[in-house]
């Protein structure tokens, strides 16, 4: 048997040296973590084509910087996001914000305050009062006959390219030409925006189009990695897709969701195995935890290591 190794850190310690503990110490989540880390390395340099699955608030909380310049570094292919992370990196580049709160504060006060409350961070009424105006203006300016059966991802790309923020998701995605998937977008104030546009205005949205392009993108990849932060509908929708080729090769998700209610937010990625949407390797890992905490942390070690 292996003996679990005691982890050693000291002031001349950086974030590759505590993986490498993590990796020793080789149990509990440590080992899950470090391996991730691992999966994540050889993927970017073994030139896999990389999914990255968005679940929660992850812009509001801060990693949207992280996301972007994953993008603008070819670390990550394709992008399949909540409808809310759109959302919330339109109201980053229409000169809104996100700001710090607290999980007791009154939410009745809150309201009566103009402010909304995700976890601990809070939304100004005022800013996406400013993104429904922006976002009617940006709609309108898409060409019509684009309009009359656009794609979600020609959506995304057609905002991004209307975007005058460098640090943008969807404006890098745009410029990169990477595409950025939501296949629930309308369950989001986005989603809300387009269907009152609609009333008066050309925009039919064709979700099954973007199924044409990200089957594509699965047949012609020689290997395809899945990097999830969260579960749900953009967990599923990368993996159903890969589904097409027998499974992902390589997959690394973070969920604070458990199994037992029997989502798949909280599923292990060997439950993917049984469906063949993730290849029977070695090559996938689960780590329980917070993803606005622990991805930060893991992709500097693999900035440190490629």
């Amino acid at each position: 048997m292996d003996r679990v190794a005691q982890i050693k850190i000291d002031r001349n310690s950086d974030i590759t040296d505590v993986i490498n503990e993590y990796r020793a110490a080789g149990v509990l989540g440590m080992g899950d973590l470090a391996k991730g880390v691992d999966i994540i390395e050889e993927m970017v340099k073994g030139g896999s084509t990389v999914f990255l699955g968005l679940a929660g608030p992850l812009v509001a909380s801060g990693l949207r910087n992280i996301i972007a310049d994953l993008i603008r570094d070819d670390m990550v292919q394709a992008v399949v996001s909540n409808g809310a992370n759109l959302v919330h990196d339109l109201i980053e580049a229409f000169g809104g914000g996100h700001y710090k709160g607290a999980f007791t504060l009154d939410d009745a006060t809150l309201h009566d305050q103009g402010l909304g409350r995700i976890g601990n961070v809070l939304t100004k009424t005022s800013d996406f009062e400013t993104f429904e105006t922006r976002i009617q203006t940006m709609l309108q300016d898409i060409d019509e006959g684009l309009r009359e059966n656009i794609g979600v991802a020609e959506l995304t790309s057609e905002l991004g390219k209307r975007v005058d923020d460098n640090k943008s998701i969807l404006k890098t995605a745009y410029e990169k030409g990477v595409p950025i998937f939501s296949p629930g977008i309308t369950d989001s104030m986005l989603g809300l925006q387009m269907w009152m546009y609609q009333q008066d205005n050309t925009l039919k949205l064709n979700v099954l189009k973007d199924m044409t392009l990200l089957s594509d993108m699965v047949f012609n990849a020689e290997e395809t990695g899945g990097v999830f932060l969260g579960g749900g509908l953009p967990k599923h929708y990368i993996m159903g897709a890969n589904l097409l080729r027998g499974g992902l090769d390589l997959a690394v998700q973070i969920t604070l969701d458990r199994p037992e209610g029997g989502a798949l937010s909280g599923a292990r990625l060997e439950e993917g195995v049984s469906w063949g949407k993730i290849k029977d390797t070695e090559k996938k890992a689960t780590i329980i935890g917070d993803a606005t905490m622990l991805f930060p942390l893991m992709i500097w070690a693999v900035r440190k290591r490629i």
